[in-house]
């Protein structure tokens, strides 16, 4: 049974989140009065996962009928009636989830969350976070956010084979990846969960890891898509959106689904490239696009090749991998503006930007020779080594420029 102290935290967040009269105005009106209300609902909701019940609609109402005597009337789980003191029915309860769950759905479900559901799920969350970890003002509150997805099995069995019918039409077959011996990868009949935590930003201090946004769709719905849109609404919602971090399926998804619509609204994407993602992919103007960025067209081909560490590298390996990387950042070219209105910017070579000397750029060639130097120039320099900057449209290495 959840403490009294765990049903006042339930209720502060429910009440500052407003959702519990934005529900009841989207349930009709009957005309017999209905004892539980959708805020004492949502009560017994939140009291079941705090208790850690299984998440049954037996079990809300065994934690709303639990509840200290002075609790239960004040929550109208217990109501004077006509005949006297009425305890709240396991079928009322069934009767205003029933309410609140057709309200909140789509007219036709597709296996993801209504704009009105959506929006609830939005703010419950958001009233959770304590103030001093979301007002912009406080030193403590992060704008960083971590992004991952799970799999979650449907309750129902899966449809047999060849039909589509099941008791939860609204789930569908996903794949998972497994750490278990034999296959990497198996797949389940149900929903892909997304979350962005909150994560502490670099060098700032240590803050709590509270889910600041969570989506549930079937696996038919691509979970990236799912999240950026939840993602966008805190953005139109004020929230600044600071560094998002993902995993490689985050940023190998197609840049309009994820990288573009999150920078312009002001996320800093912090992830790790697909190995498809990875090493050289073309030019521009010259310059040679890998690993998501423009490099100079002489940067030596086994940097532009480098690759992440392996798991249990030794403190020798990790030096040299930071040596490396060290030196490829010299060869990249910088950016010199930010974007435009149509996500056009201009990049500079790093020779210009005093990173590496270069014939071609006879400035360069006074700087110190701890730089590295570029000792065989293109016979035929292209554009990046001949003007001062370049002109990079969004369509270059739009997942991570």
């Amino acid at each position: 049974m959840g403490s009294r102290a765990g049903l006042a935290a339930i209720e502060a967040i429910i009440d500052a989140s407003g959702v519990a009269p934005a529900i009841e105005a989207l349930l009709p009106a009957g005309v017999r009065h209905r004892q539980l209300s959708a805020r004492t609902l949502l009560a017994g909701m939140m009291l079941t996962v705090e208790d850690r019940r299984p998440a049954y609609l037996t079990e809300v109402h065994a934690a709303l009928t639990s509840l200290p005597a002075e609790d239960q009337k004040r929550l109208r789980v217990i109501e004077d009636w006509r005949a006297g003191l009425h305890l709240l029915t396991y079928r009322q309860t069934e009767y205003t989830f029933g309410l609140v769950t057709d309200a909140l759905s789509k007219d036709q479900p597709d296996g993801g969350p209504s704009g009105d559901l959506a929006a609830v799920c939005d703010d419950l969350l958001e009233a959770s976070i304590p103030g001093q970890y979301k007002d912009p003002a406080s030193p403590q509150a992060p704008a960083s956010l971590a992004a991952d997805w799970t799999d979650v099995e449907a309750w129902s069995r899966p449809p047999r084979h060849g039909t589509t019918e099941c008791a939860d039409p609204e789930a569908s077959w996903g794949h998972r990846n497994t750490n278990l011996p034999g296959p990497k990868g198996e797949m389940f009949f149900g929903y892909f969960l997304s979350a962005a935590v909150m994560t502490r930003e670099e060098d700032g201090p240590p803050v709590p890891e509270l889910a600041r946004r969570i989506t549930l769709a079937g696996c038919d719905h691509d979970p990236v898509r799912q999240l950026a849109a939840v993602l966008l609404r805190m953005a139109a919602a004020g929230i600044p959106l600071g560094d998002v971090t993902g995993d490689s399926g985050y940023a190998h998804r197609d840049a309009e689904a994820w990288a573009i619509p999150l920078r312009n609204a002001g996320a800093q994407l912090v992830q790790d490239l697909h190995p498809h993602d990875r090493g050289p992919k073309g030019t521009h103007e010259g310059a040679v696009v890998a690993n998501g960025n423009l490099y100079c067209p002489q940067a030596p081909r086994t940097l532009l090749e480098l690759a992440p560490l392996p798991p249990g590298a030794s403190g020798e390996q990790v030096a040299a991998h930071d040596q490396q990387a060290a030196e490829l950042a010299r060869h990249k070219l910088g950016r010199h503006a930010a974007d435009d209105a149509d996500g056009y910017h201009r990049v500079t070579c790093p020779a210009v930007a005093g990173k590496v000397r270069c014939p071609l750029r006879p400035a360069s060639m006074t700087l110190s020779r701890d730089r590295p130097e570029i000792l065989t120039p293109p016979e035929h320099p292209p554009a990046c080594c001949t003007q001062q900057t370049i002109t990079v449209p969004p369509d270059v290495a739009a997942k991570t420029l």
